[in-house]
């Protein structure tokens, strides 16, 4: 199973259109029923940084989030909206207690 964290932070005035934005990703994984794909992301307390953890189930496959319109529309602005970059992070599992499925 690959794990993988995306932190970045975003300007103030854009934190509500990328809440917006992430929503729309988890709108259409709803409809097409992505198998093999656990998916969650975070506001944090700032209000501006987000946190997102994706887990696939198959080692090295696509991710199938690139195959989504809406994840595609979040990811082109971004750099635009962000005063930290995203950086992405491999997980490597020490323990977790009913995390993933």
């Amino acid at each position: 199973m690959s794990k993988v964290m995306v932190s970045y932070k975003v300007k103030p005035e854009c934190a509500e259109e990328n809440e917006r934005l992430v929503r729309a990703v988890y709108e259409e994984l709803e409809r097409r029923g992505t198998d093999g794909l656990s998916y969650a992301t975070f506001r944090l307390q700032d209000g501006v940084s987000f946190v997102h953890v994706a887990a696939r189930e198959t080692d090295g496959a696509e991710n199938p989030l690139l195959e989504l319109e809406a994840f595609r529309e979040f990811q082109k602005d971004i750099a635009e909206r962000c005063v930290e970059r995203p950086v992405a992070s491999e997980l490597q599992e020490v323990g977790s207690f009913r995390f993933w499925p």
